[in-house]
């Protein structure tokens, strides 16, 4: 009897030392979340408020950023003249926005317009001029017109700014467009080194008359080519006249024999 008393001394012994040693772990534990695990978890669910940088350079921004914990990244871009290039123009999370600290923003910053090469306008209609400069971001400004015997009507003439030039995107042009022939417009053609048939013709659809014809020697041309014309190429009157020319001749027989064909 006295051995089962010790025996179930022993046991109760070794279930106290158990459930203190229990306790003591579990007390250990509570007391390590509540002061290690606990302060950790409530630290990452801190927040933070978005800094406006909207309008600020992007090296500002970028600092500004850094220093208030957060990492700014460059993820559009966006050509215009209205604000400074390089200059912050918009942002996410917007300025506001709560946030976790480290949060990468992304910026949109602005770049210096893009300038376009004007194209030849000279020799389209005006409703081709129009849509060539559609295609590319420009517009016709301004129309004017005039008669101009170098170009059908309808078409463009003169163009500013010229082929060839750098404009800004939007700009317009200014335009001439030509109204053709005007009424009793007579221009005197170029008829040296024509033929003397050829002269005639060009004389004849120009709406003047052929005047004089004097015969000059020369051996290194064709017989009967124009050598020289009495009023000027591209000479502008207001009626029908007379157009003397010379032509050249090898000897006096090729008049003669010009004379007898005639007859």
């Amino acid at each position: 009897m006295g051995c089962l008393l010790l025996e179930l001394k022993k046991m109760m012994n070794k279930i106290i030392q158990f459930l203190l040693a229990f306790g003591i772990v579990s007390l250990s534990l509570i007391l390590l979340f509540d002061w290690f695990v606990m302060p950790s978890y409530v630290r990452q669910d801190k927040t933070l408020i978005v800094t406006d940088i909207m309008g600020k350079s992007l090296n500002r921004a970028l600092v500004e950023l850094e220093t208030e914990g957060y990492k700014g990244v460059v993820y559009d871009t966006v050509y215009t003249a209205a604000v400074d290039p390089q200059t912050v123009v918009d942002q996410y999370p917007v300025a506001g926005a709560k946030v976790k600290p480290g949060r990468t923003i992304r910026l949109k910053i602005a770049r210096p317009e893009k300038l376009i090469i004007v194209p030849n306008l000279v020799g389209q209609s005006r409703r081709s001029a129009e849509i060539s400069l559609q295609q590319i971001g420009l517009r016709i400004d301004t129309v004017y017109t005039e008669f101009n015997p170098d170009y059908p009507k309808g078409t463009v003439a003169w163009q500013f700014p010229k082929s060839g030039d750098h404009i800004k995107k939007g700009l317009g042009l200014q335009i001439t467009v030509s109204q053709g022939l005007p009424p009793d417009f007579f221009q005197v053609p170029q008829l040296f080194g024509l033929s003397l048939k050829k002269a005639k013709e060009s004389l004849m659809n120009a709406r003047l008359k052929v005047g004089k014809i004097s015969y000059q020697q020369n051996e290194d041309l064709v017989p009967y080519t124009v050598l020289d014309q009495s009023i000027s190429p591209g000479t502008v009157l207001d009626q029908t006249i007379q157009v003397d020319i010379v032509v050249s001749i090898l000897d006096l027989q090729d008049i003669f024999d010009n004379l007898s064909i005639q007859k």
